[in-house]
């Protein structure tokens, strides 16, 4: 019994010792979510890890919660941490101790899945509420009008605040999420490639000083939360990174 001890937390040392360690915390994120979203009552569906294409590619959507009162698209982020941002910054911030992780804004993410939706549905962007969820030790500082940002423990009570009928075809529109879901392994493992191709392709871009989104020079400047690197088309390209010096 002991030696079954010893190994299982050998095995969990070494997932935490390597780059598993993120896919075994996002993995159990997931499970938290899911748990949560399934005490929702019976009228709402639930719909986890859906991927749908579009003219612009594929999108990888965490959950789907459909109902009368609105579709809920969900991202998660099952981070620990101090998290600060604004809706309309390029990049928020994830302060861990005396180490700072920049990352790009989830909101833009989601609201890139809304349109997917909206367009394969065919149904207008105010149907839906775009959702951030965190880890329910994350600590929260985040400026958003338009997105909800909140933790696993809140969202089933932020979800049965909405109460007005807007969907009468709720069912039918959870069908077409179904059968528009991407399953193929070879195209899903395509996704990952090509989000990965995309982060490399803006990276390079920045590292030679030009601007991912419009191409315009970047240019250094200090703002509230230290230095940062913006567009020089500003305001028409909004895009800023946050950066140490």
């Amino acid at each position: 019994m002991i030696w079954w001890i010893l190994i299982i937390i050998l095995i969990i040392f070494d997932l935490l010792l390597t780059e598993n360690y993120t896919k075994l915390r996002g993995w159990f994120g997931e499970y938290f979510l899911k748990n949560k979203l399934s005490k929702l009552p019976k009228n709402y569906i639930v719909l986890n890890d859906i991927m749908i294409k579009d003219e612009w590619g594929t999108h990888q959507i965490d959950n789907i919660v459909i109902s009368e009162y609105g579709i809920f698209v969900i991202e998660l982020k099952f981070w620990y941490g101090f998290i600060i941002g604004n809706e309309f910054n390029e990049e928020w911030i994830r302060k861990s101790g005396k180490k700072k992780i920049y990352f790009h804004n989830p909101t833009y993410q989601n609201y890139g899945h809304i349109k997917a939706l909206a367009n394969l549905l065919n149904i207008d962007e105010n149907k839906f509420i775009s959702i951030i969820c965190f880890a329910n030790t994350t600590k929260l500082k985040i400026k958003s009008r338009n997105t909800i940002i909140t933790k696993i423990d809140y969202i089933n009570n932020i979800i049965k605040k909405y109460q007005n009928k807007i969907l009468d075809n709720y069912v039918v529109i959870a069908r077409q999420i179904e059968n528009a879901n991407i399953t193929s392994k070879k195209l899903r493992e395509y996704h990952n490639l090509a989000v990965n191709n995309a982060i490399n392709s803006n990276k390079n871009l920045i590292s030679k000083n030009l601007c991912p989104k419009c191409g315009h020079q970047l240019l250094k400047r200090k703002g509230k939360f230290g230095y940062f690197i913006g567009c020089s088309n500003y305001p028409r390209c909004k895009f800023t990174m946050h950066i140490d010096k």
